[in-house]
């Protein structure tokens, strides 16, 4: 089960939302009233996990939403190939391949023997951090 279901008004700034069938984190939510008929409305703002890109949602706070269920695991790092990253998973000892992060300070501390903090989400994985370099 990668998803589950919440009322979007329960979600708050730093909550995870599913939106166009990427993985968001919320950054920004405003709940606006309506007249006497109109129920409450809630504008998201949220940045995709694995796009980075920016999205929106506009939706009755009474709606139901996916949010994703994030896997957040720790790996090692095994070789760094160019665009993509070997790791093994410290508990299952399974090994994969992602691509290289973005963030120029994650990039630049991954080298093999690094430990590092890897999000599992809607059958996607991503390193988000380095935990500790190589010794």
């Amino acid at each position: 089960m990668s998803t589950m279901y919440a009322e979007l008004g329960e979600l708050k700034v730093g909550s995870f939302i599913v939106i166009d069938g990427e993985p968001c984190r919320i950054v920004e939510i405003t709940k606006a009233k309506t007249g006497k008929h109109g129920s409450a409305k809630a504008h998201v703002v949220a940045i995709g996990i694995f796009s980075g890109s920016k999205k929106t949602l506009v939706a009755p706070v009474s709606q139901r939403v996916e949010v994703p269920i994030i896997d957040k695991r720790t790996a090692q790092v095994l070789a760094v190939m160019g665009d993509t990253v070997q790791l093994m998973d410290m508990e299952t000892y399974e090994t994969f391949e992602v691509e290289m992060p973005e963030e120029e300070e994650i990039r630049s501390k991954l080298q093999p023997g690094a430990e590092v903090e890897y999000w599992e989400a809607m059958g996607r994985r991503k390193i988000m951090r380095v935990l500790k370099g190589a010794e």
